[in-house]
């Protein structure tokens, strides 16, 4: 069963940084493809980013590329966000989620969204 859970999101001011991260089980990042997306008050799910660890991509989007940075941690299937120069643009609920089809590309998990989902974390960026 797999199951995923975000979690470090808060209220930050503008230009601080934080990082999130999302705890997963009932899989390998070894075999999965695992990604960030967020969604903003009254606005459309939007993919953040994605990192497959078979085939080493990454792939940020260009809004928060030089200020984002997704990783793997040093804990057992724990995937980072780091987010730095937040802005208020940033305020969204930030959802980890996972694919086992790992015959896509990262550009296609951003585009089209990934099999499993976990439950989001709010960040509030205040100006």
């Amino acid at each position: 069963d797999v199951q995923l859970q975000a979690s470090g999101g808060g209220l930050v001011q503008a230009g601080g940084s934080l990082i999130l991260s999302c705890v997963a089980s009932g899989f390998s990042f070894d075999d999965w493809a695992i990604g960030w997306f967020r969604q903003a008050p009254g606005r459309k799910r939007e993919p953040v980013s994605c990192i497959s660890k078979s085939d080493g991509e990454t792939y940020t989007i260009g809004s928060v590329q030089g200020r984002f940075s997704i990783s793997i941690g040093n804990t057992k299937n724990t995937l980072l966000l780091q987010m730095n120069s937040l802005n208020t643009e940033d305020t969204a609920v930030y959802y980890c989620a996972a694919d086992s089809r790992t015959y896509y590309s990262c550009r296609y998990y951003l585009r089209y969204g990934m099999a499993s989902w976990g439950k989001g974390t709010q960040l509030t960026v205040s100006s």
